[in-house]
């Protein structure tokens, strides 16, 4: 299949919520867009430091996370973090990579866009039987 990259808006949570209660204007929210690694092989989602900082997302517990390699490290868990494609939101918590490291979309996260991989054209794209919003399993 290949590896397939998605450009993601990433928003601080709980900026967009106190921005709904007009603490904060919407220019004072902050958000970044990130090109990240879509990974059915990682449950969870990963974001590195450096957007942990630009965004000001709080670490609230840490985690231990098994590498590729078979390696087992610990890492933070931050969040909320409002993940955007397209027509899809999903709120969530994410690990913390060091320094500038590869961000990772894991499987939760995808399953809760409603998104598929479609590896012809190696996007991740709206699950083409839902696009007009996201269906989620509830049984």
């Amino acid at each position: 299949m290949g590896v397939i990259y998605a450009e993601l808006e990433l928003i601080n949570a709980v900026d967009l919520g106190a921005a709904k209660r007009h603490i904060l204007g919407e220019e004072e929210i902050r958000r970044t867009w990130a090109n990240m690694l879509v990974d059915t092989g990682s449950m969870y989602t990963c974001i590195n430091e450096y957007v942990c900082e630009l965004l000001q997302l709080s670490i609230s517990t840490t985690r231990k996370g098994v590498l590729a390699d078979g390696t087992v490290e610990e890492y933070g868990v931050a969040g909320p973090i409002e993940i955007r494609l397209k027509n899809r939101v999903c709120v969530t918590n994410a690990m913390v990579l060091p320094g500038t490291s590869e961000m990772l979309l894991g499987a939760i996260t995808m399953e809760d866009l409603d998104v598929i991989i479609n590896p012809q054209r190696r996007e991740l794209i709206v699950n083409p039987a839902h696009p007009d919003m996201a269906v989620m399993l509830m049984k």
